[in-house]
């Protein structure tokens, strides 16, 4: 009988230690889903932020060609007067 519960214990002290790994390995795995949507959401919002500046460089260099087409539109109506 002792033979059959030291078995028993055996049995649950390599159940136990089988289900840390399992859990530790689960906890490892989520931790690097959550890392790796992290670094992908950054670089996600890196390069939308790449685009707006680009789009608002185009739009600030097309306002200022009108701006100086617009002044030297100016400047001629009032020479020619």
């Amino acid at each position: 009988m002792a033979s059959f519960k030291k078995s028993l214990e055996g049995l649950k002290n390599t159940t136990q230690s089988a289900t840390k790994g399992v859990t530790d390995s689960t906890v490892q795995a989520a931790q690097d889903v959550v890392q790796q949507v992290a670094e992908s959401s950054k670089e996600t919002t890196s390069a939308a932020a790449e685009e707006a500046s680009r789009q608002t460089q185009s739009a600030i260099g097309t306002a200022a060609e009108k701006a100086s087409d617009t002044i030297k539109e100016f400047g001629h109506k009032l020479s020619s007067k």
